[in-house]
């Protein structure tokens, strides 16, 4: 039956305003900040298996290491967004994912475990302020019609330097305290890239890529900044934004970057060199999953509001189980394989991003998404990567990292797939909610 609900279509009597100016000049400067921070948690997993022989730690470390730095982030993120909204986003990033590199400097120097897992774990903490704020800006720089190709461009741009890095990075392991090094340049880098995002973003302002209150002054736009336990408590009765959460816990990809060159030196016995070579084909495929995955959102959205976008991201979970059981539970021998279907699991984990992040832009009103995406990313997404690393980690060392695989990479995401079926009956009309909301709030301010 055709969708009868255009949710995302602003009135015809009112044309939609011009893009925001220099919108993707911005948009690369919140992929830096996003990349730098990126490749310093990366980092210590990727040269994980040198690191443990360096310091004398066992697979559980690694679990322990990855939790500490997600759990931290339930309490930092909504910390970082409360400054955010008393001073400035712009500020905000400038310390937490800047400046806040001089933990990274700190963590080179580790003597122990202990020291290492306390250096990580507040370098996390700075680093949980970009997963609410940037998703935040970038719905304030790009409206509906164009978030999930942004979107796309952002993680895609991501993927790929990763895809580049990873390898680079993982070529330490043949050095003397090479991880060291490693954690020292990408700490200086966060301090420059700090820089600049001080001399160079500028913050649109919250609402301005909304055809409802781009023209209405800055005070009109921000006249509802202020959160409150009951506005917090409103979020978990959007039905679809409810289901994306549940979803979100049973997100068993999330395990992948942080096992996978430890489960490809563990399980099949490559060496670490050898292993991380499977990080540029993820990448390269996460890069292309994430821009397809963007023009393929814009085009379902507007095909099919009420099932377009749940359609495609039900479908990302399956496709990804799939592979991720031939890519895991099969023993090919050579690596190239295993780059391969590497790549095709990065290919359809590419198209979560793209899809989910403007799902969740698209029922929440300006002023609440990064409440939102802190709940969604810092604090769900969190709660289930913690699980998943201290489950991998200590049921690794007990059961081994196959099964482990097996029940989170596959099972659980084909569970996920068939969750998402209860997506596809509230969505539109929580989108036809928010719209209308933002028409009265219009009326409101002109009248």
């Amino acid at each position: 039956m055709p969708d009868l609900i255009e949710a995302t279509s602003p009135p015809a009597s009112r044309p939609a305003p011009p893009p925001v100016r220099g919108r993707w000049r911005q948009l690369s400067l919140l992929g830096g900040a996003m990349l730098v921070d990126g490749t310093e948690s990366g980092l210590v997993t990727g040269l994980f298996p040198v690191i443990r022989h360096a310091l004398g730690l066992s697979l559980g470390a690694l679990g322990v290491l990855t939790a500490a730095g997600k759990l931290i982030g339930v309490l930092a993120a909504p910390l970082w967004v409360w400054a955010a909204r008393r001073w400035s986003r712009k500020g905000v990033l400038v310390v937490s994912t800047g400046l806040w590199g001089v933990w990274g400097v700190a963590a080179g120097f580790s003597q122990n475990f202990a020291q290492l897992l306390l250096f990580v774990t507040i370098l996390a903490a700075g680093y949980a302020a970009a997963h609410p704020l940037v998703p935040e800006l970038l719905g304030d720089l790009f409206d509906s019609a164009s978030r999930g190709r942004a979107v796309g461009a952002l993680y895609g741009a991501l993927a790929l330097a990763g895809s580049v890095l990873g390898p680079l990075i993982g070529q330490l392991a043949g050095f003397r305290d090479g991880w060291r090094w490693g954690l020292w340049g990408v700490g200086a880098l966060n301090i420059l890239f700090g820089l600049v995002l001080l001399l160079c973003l500028r913050d649109p302002g919250r609402g301005a890529a909304e055809h409802q209150l781009a023209d209405l002054d800055h005070t009109a736009r921000e006249a509802r900044t202020k959160i409150d336990l009951a506005t917090v408590v409103s979020l978990f009765k959007i039905r679809s934004f409810a289901i994306l959460l549940v979803s979100r816990l049973l997100s068993g990809h999330l395990l992948l970057s942080s096992f996978a060159v430890v489960y490809l030196v563990d399980v099949f016995g490559f060496t670490t060199q050898r292993a991380v070579v499977v990080l540029m084909p993820h990448g390269i495929g996460y890069l292309l999953g994430t821009l397809a995955g963007g023009f393929l959102a814009d085009w379902a959205a507007r095909r099919s509001p009420r099932h377009g976008l749940p359609g495609v991201l039900q479908g990302a979970q399956i496709a990804f189980a799939v592979l991720a059981f031939l890519g895991t539970q099969v023993h090919y021998g050579g690596i190239g394989t295993y780059a391969l279907l590497f790549g095709l699991m990065g290919l359809t984990q590419g198209v979560n991003p793209s899809v989910n992040r403007p799902m969740v832009m698209a029922v929440t009103p300006p002023e609440l998404r990064a409440t939102a995406f802190t709940i969604y990313v810092s604090v769900f997404e969190a709660l289930a990567w913690a699980a998943f690393g201290l489950g991998a980690g200590f049921l690794g060392q007990t059961y081994g990292l196959q099964p482990v695989f097996l029940a989170v990479l596959v099972v659980l995401m084909l569970v996920n797939g068939a969750f998402l079926t209860l997506l596809h009956r509230p969505y539109a009309k929580d989108v036809q909610r928010v719209q209308h909301e933002l028409d009265l709030r219009r009326e409101h301010a002109l009248a």
